[in-house]
Order: C-alpha cells, then structure tokens, then sequence
C-alpha cells in the first residue's frame, strides 16, 4: 500500500513551510553543521545510504536521512540497495540478516517496535547499521541517528540498543470536521475544514513525521465527543478519505484509528436501539467492521467516550461499560483490532451542592467492579488524574487496581487547564511524577509505568496516549515552547526512565541549535514552569478556578458544573474538599492501603494535595510551617515575579533565537506576565475577603 502523497502538489503548503522555515520545521530543523572536521567525520558515513529492505516504511527512512543529511552535510548521499555496504549507512531489519555478513546480531535484545544502532569499523570500512525487528525498528532508528547528529554526537563507537517499554504510544486528535478543535490552541484542524478533509496532504505527512520521530505509533483522528458529520467517517461515503489519511500515517509506522458515536446503528443504521446485546446491533457493528477492514486492512480500532457529558453508551439501555465495549471488541476481534474505552465517566447532571457528591470517585466506582469482564481486546483509557488534568491533582487510583483489565494512560498535551499554550508550561515533569506514583498494587515499588507498560499484570494490551496539542498555526502548537510537550510526551512515552533534563535538552538542541546560553536559559525556563503555572493558579491541589466552559482565566467560583464554591467548599472558616474516609466523601480509601493511610491523615498527607483530600482551617499549618492563607499569598506573589523573570530570561536570548521564533515566544511571556498578575489579585482578593486574614507581609491586595 502506497502512499497517497505527490510531493508535486500543494505548493501552497510548500511555500507556508519556506516562509516559516524554523518555527515550521520544530525539532527536525536539520541545520547545516558549521564544525568542519565533525561535517568530514559524518560525511565518511552520510555519503552512501545502503537499504536492504523495501517497504514504504523504509522508504520514510532512506526519504528523512536524505533529507537530513543533505541540509546538515550539504551532500547529496547515494542510495542504493548495495549488499556489501562500504562506509555507509546500512538499513535493515531482521528479514535480511543474512545479507549481513559476520555482522554479529542478537535481535532477542529487542521488542517488535525495538531497534539497534551499532558502528562496525574494519581496516577497510566504517559501516553504521540501523536495525530493526521490522521496517518501523529501521525508521525509529535512523530518527536516533539523526537525533545525535542534530545533537553533535560522536558516531563511531555506537552500539545503541532500543526498546519501547510502552506497547502502544497513541496521540487522540479531538479535531471537528468543521475544522474547529475541541480544547486547541493552536488554530484550526490539519485534517478537515468545513466538514470535509483537508486538501494539504504535506501537512499531514509533516506531522506523521513528527511523530514518528518520538515513537508514536498510533493516532485517532477525529473527536472523541462524535458529532453528526464525524458519525459518517465510517461510512463508505468517508471511509476513502480516512484511507488516503491512513496511507500517510501507514508510512510512519502509525496505526489509524477513529472515534465514534456509540449510537450509530442509530444515526446511521435502520435500528431504533444501540443495545449492545441486541443480536441486530451485534451484527451490524460485526458488517460495520467488515466494511471499514475492507479500506484499511490495517486499522487499528475505536476510541469510544460513552455515557459521559451527555454522549450515548450502553447506561441507556441498563447495560454496563464491559457489555458495551465488549459488543465493539467482538466485531473487531476478526480483524485484530482494538476497542480503546474512556473511563472519563461521570455524571454531570448530579446535585454539585451536596458534599457527599464527589467526582474525583466516579471512574473506580464505574470501572473496579467489573474488572476481569472485559475482553481481551478492550483496553481502559484512565485519565491521569480523577478528575480532569488539573495543574495538581491526585493521580487516579484506579491505576493497578483493576489487574484482569487492559489499562492505559491518558495525559493531556493541549494545555486546557494550564495556560491553553499561551502560558508556558512545560508537562514533562508533572508526567514523570505521575508515572513514578507507586501504586503499592503489588506492594511498595508498584509504579503506575509499570501497570501502563503491562509488565506489574499479564495485560495482552496497554500504553499511554495524549490528547494532541496542535493546529495549523505556522509553528504546530500556537506558542513555540509548547512543542517541548508534544516532544516530550513522545519520548516518555517511549521511555518513562528518561530524566526530565535529559528530554529537555534533547529537544532544545534539536530545535534551537547548540548555543550554551540558549540551551542553559531555555531549560530553567521549560524544567521550573509547572511549578511557576502552579503557583500564581491552584495552591495546594484545591484545582477549577477557570472561567467556565472555556477554563481560561480565574474565577474562583466558576467551574460549570458547581454552584458556589463546590471545588473549593471555601467558607469563613477554611477551604478543600474532605475526600477522607472518617469525615468526607472516602475516596480515599480507593487506594491501595499504604496510600489510602497517607491521604486521610493530614500529618502524612502531601502539602501539594492537602486541599485535594481535606477541608482545613486557613490557618492550618503547612510541613513548610506557613498557614494555609500565608501560603496561598506567598506563592501568588512569588508566581507573578517567577513568570516576570521568565520573560527576562528570553529577552537575554534575543540576538541567538531566528526573530520570527523570538518574538512569538516574547509576546506569549509577555501575555503570561500580565494573566499572572490578574490571577494573583483575583485569587488573593477572594480569600483576604473570604477568610479576613490580612497578608502577614502587608503586600497590596486589593
């Protein structure tokens, strides 16, 4: 299956890409090296590319190292399919190992998606082999090359060994086929504009490239929210568009898979039910699959949101979740595809006032009880928090709790409650923070990575995937700096060991050059803005003071589905949620003991989430011993002079940064210092007003 691409067309495309050339190419920028002896030293390899295989996958690898090598090298490489390689580059994967002579090879190091990078240098020859188990092994490994190179590597003693520790490494577009994106900020749809797919294939080509450069390996492409027109995508009318799509994604080692609307036998059948044990639906969801395996022999399967926030499932028809998924996971079993079922489920129409109420225990309450019912080709996508990817929150314990189910993660890239990628905020670390959380599933030393990457329970499937954060702006996610997020969440996804630090770096080389400065001042910028994001926003875990519907912007009491105060319960007396067993709403005790026991007792209970677990006077003491009230100012004023001095830390950069890239990132600092400030008095305002308690500094607060 070809790729549908000709590069001939669209140069429309083509000339947005020149105009935008750096902030365009993000960190595949593939800038010429200026090191003459390093461009000498590379050039003993680059000049001759030498594929023994042939697939359109290894076509994508022999295209970007061509590519590549010629920008940074200023050479013009030779590709051939030459089996006796001479200072070259050698791609090939397990298939052809016997055209590798005496080349000395243990493919059992590596998993299906694994590869090896390894420089064999002889009197007469320097050869560097990219290996893989199969032709995606061969592209993930010549992206690691290039990577080093960008990166000013040294090449001649590699021996680079591979593998993904998560099976599956999904991003979920929640694009609209009027081309608006649920949750973007940056721009429009790539893949539909007025409810019809985009005509710029490049585009799309650009952003598999992206992708696969970081080890995503599978992609929905429309909303999880299914509207009218999006019900159509797997109909015989779209399903030729979502195959031209498919065949791009194809190329770069990605599966394609669509979100649908659990209702269709409805919307788009004869049937007036959508009961998944109705035997009509059963085998028009079975025609259904056949139909769609009939365009895209290889796809991957449904990403399915049901019962939540107004969208169907099978509650209506007094079915639980496993019943409804596992209708799905039937019709696509033939086929070898997968149903992807969201536990965001919760009930949005419930009495707020009530305190007894409590979202944050709604996907265990769902989900635990039918652990074991789901068949083996259904996996539970679990949000990493319970609640909805607020700057802090506790990280979902049902994590673990669930060992005869398939579980994956959910992260969120687009920043929706963290600044919406006009604020920087820099996710890799809150990522690894959550991904690191033991569990105590199987006691201490249970990470929640190790439940995602199958290895703590015998999962058949499992992974992470992210809500995508990027649009047709020029430079793909609105602010600059927000590239570092879609980057990052690639290469942990990939590997949930990698530091911080070390992603970080990885990226700004790629995307910003070698310059010490820029790499020093950048990475303070990217590794401290969580923390600064969280300071002059939520303290203490307490979350959803955003303006409703659109979470942008403070306002204490505004979140759309409370009534006054309900996510802060802030009174005269105090403020936070009491989630503790004994007084409150006992989430806490959804955890596994060790965690249930340091949530419910404040002496153990992290300061970061005390009002996440408790409702507290505010004059209650932190382990840092401030109160609650001092805290909340200090750190507001501490957020507004932090994010000041990220922009003084740009502004240092100005004569090393393209001015195209410079001035973007400076407007957003500028917009993030002036919102800091409206946060830091509204916030601050509302509890001087609420709890009567004057600043002990005596700062302004109006």
């Amino acid at each position: 299956m070809k790729s549908t691409i000709d590069n001939t067309e669209y140069n429309l495309t083509e000339q947005y890409k020149v105009n935008h050339k750096e902030s365009y190419a993000a960190w595949l920028q593939y800038k010429k090296i200026d090191d003459a002896a390093l461009v000498k030293e590379y050039q003993k390899w680059a000049s001759n590319i030498e594929s023994l295989a042939d697939s359109i996958v290894i076509q994508s690898a022999q295209n970007e190292l061509n590519t590549a090598l010629s920008l940074m090298l200023d050479i013009q490489p030779k590709i051939s399919s030459d089996i006796k390689p001479v200072n070259s580059i050698v791609l090939a994967s397990m298939k052809e190992l016997n055209l590798l002579d005496k080349l000395d090879v243990d493919f059992d190091q590596i998993n299906e998606d694994g590869y090896m990078i390894k420089t064999v240098t002889s009197d007469e020859n320097s050869t560097i082999y990219l290996l893989g188990k199969r032709d995606a092994g061969v592209l993930y490994a010549a992206f690691h090359l290039l990577r080093l190179m960008q990166n000013r590597e040294k090449l001649d003693h590699l021996n680079i060994v591979e593998s993904p520790k998560n099976q599956l490494r999904m991003i979920n577009q929640w694009d609209n086929m009027d081309g608006s994106i649920e949750r973007g900020y940056a721009g429009k749809s790539i893949f539909y504009k007025d409810d019809v797919f985009s005509e710029e294939l490049n585009r799309i080509q650009d952003y598999a490239r992206l992708l696969s450069s970081v080890g995503i390996n599978a992609i929905s492409i429309n909303n999880v929210n299914v509207h009218q027109v999006e019900t159509n995508l797997i109909t015989s009318s779209l399903l030729p568009k979502v195959t031209e799509v498919a065949s791009i994604f194809r190329a770069y080692g990605i599966k394609t898979f669509l979100s649908i609307n659990y209702a269709s036998t409805i919307q788009l059948g004869d049937l007036d039910t959508a009961d998944p044990l109705d035997p009509e639906v059963k085998e028009w969801w079975k025609n259904k699959a056949k139909e769609i395996y009939r365009f895209i022999p290889d796809f991957g399967g449904f990403l399915v949101k049901a019962d939540s926030e107004h969208r169907p499932g099978p509650f209506t028809y007094n079915r639980n979740h496993a019943d409804g998924a596992n209708m799905l996971a039937e019709a696509l079993e033939p086929f070898g595809g997968l149903v992807i079922w969201r536990c965001f489920v919760y009930n949005c129409l419930q009495d707020w006032r009530d305190r007894s109420t409590d979202r944050a225990r709604a996907a265990y309450d769902h989900f635990k009880p039918l652990d074991g019912q789901f068949h083996e080709n259904v996996i539970l996508q679990i949000k990493n928090g319970p609640m909805d990817f607020q700057v802090r929150e506790a990280v979902s314990p049902l994590f673990g709790a669930m060992p005869q189910t398939n579980q994956m993660m959910e992260f969120q890239v687009t920043q929706e409650y963290t600044g919406q990628q006009r604020h920087l905020c820099y996710l890799v670390p809150q990522w690894k923070e959550i991904l690191d959380f033991d569990t105590y599933a199987n006691g201490e030393g249970s990470p929640v990575k190790q439940v995602v990457d199958g290895s703590m329970f015998p999962y058949r499937y499992s992974g992470i995937a992210a809500v995508s954060n990027i649009g047709n702006d020029y430079n793909w996610t609105g602010h600059t700096l927000a590239q570092a997020n879609l980057y990052g969440f690639g290469r942990l996804t990939w590997n949930p060991d990698l530091e911080a630090e070390t992603i970080t770096n990885e990226w700004i080389g790629q995307t910003f050059g070698q310059d010490e400065l820029v790499n020093e001042q950048i990475s303070q910028m990217l590794l401290k803005s969580w923390e600064i994001y969280e300071h002059y926003t939520s303290p203490l875990g307490v979350g959803w003071m955003v303006n409703p519907h659109y979470h942008y912007g403070p306002n204490v009491d505004g979140y759309e589905y409370s009534v006054w105060g309900t996510y802060h319960f802030a009174d005269c007396h105090g403020i936070g949620v009491d989630r503790t067993v004994q007084t409150g709403t006992g989430y806490t005790a959804q955890y596994f003991k060790e965690n249930t026991e340091m949530y419910e007792s404040l002496d153990t209970c992290p300061d970061e989430l005390l009002l996440f677990f408790h409702h507290v006077p505010y004059t209650h003491k932190l382990k840092s011993g401030v109160t609650v009230i001092q805290h909340i100012y200090n750190t507001h004023f501490e957020g507004v002079q932090e994010a000041e001095e990220l922009k003084e830390r740009w502004t240092t950069l100005k004569d090393r940064i393209n001015s195209e890239r410079y001035e973007d990132i400076l407007n957003r600092l500028e917009e993030q210092v002036s919102h800091s400030k409206e946060w830091r008095d509204i916030i601050n305002t509302y509890f001087y007003r609420k709890s009567g308690i004057a600043d002990e500094q005596n700062r302004k607060i109006y």
